[in-house]
């Protein structure tokens, strides 16, 4: 048998598993990136039922600008949101979009 016919030899020291790697723990990051991942898969899919359930209301007559607005309104806290009123009407009071208030 010539020495051609052998199998190439191979690196005496093995591949380190990813564990091994830089200190870091391969099994444990490769499981946070998979449930990540899937995570990030249910999103779209909520996205889509949120999207589908937009075309309902669409094609019921409702304004999903309006509702929108209301959602986001619904999630605001009520101190922050009673400011925001308050500041919007005396601006717009200052401009003349609505009319003067009487002090008695």
């Amino acid at each position: 048998m010539d020495d051609f016919d052998e199998a190439p030899k191979t690196s005496a020291t093995p591949t380190p598993r990813p564990a091994d790697v830089g200190g870091i723990a391969g099994e444990q990051l490769r499981a946070i990136i998979d449930r990540i991942e899937r995570l990030e898969e249910e999103k779209k899919a909520l996205a889509e039922d949120i999207k589908d359930v937009f075309a309902e209301a669409k094609g019921n007559g409702f304004d999903t600008k309006i509702i929108r607005k209301i959602i986001s309104i619904r999630k605001r806290d009520r101190n922050e949101l009673d400011e925001e009123e308050t500041m919007l009407e005396v601006y717009m009071r200052a401009l003349g979009m609505l009319p003067e208030v009487d002090e008695e």
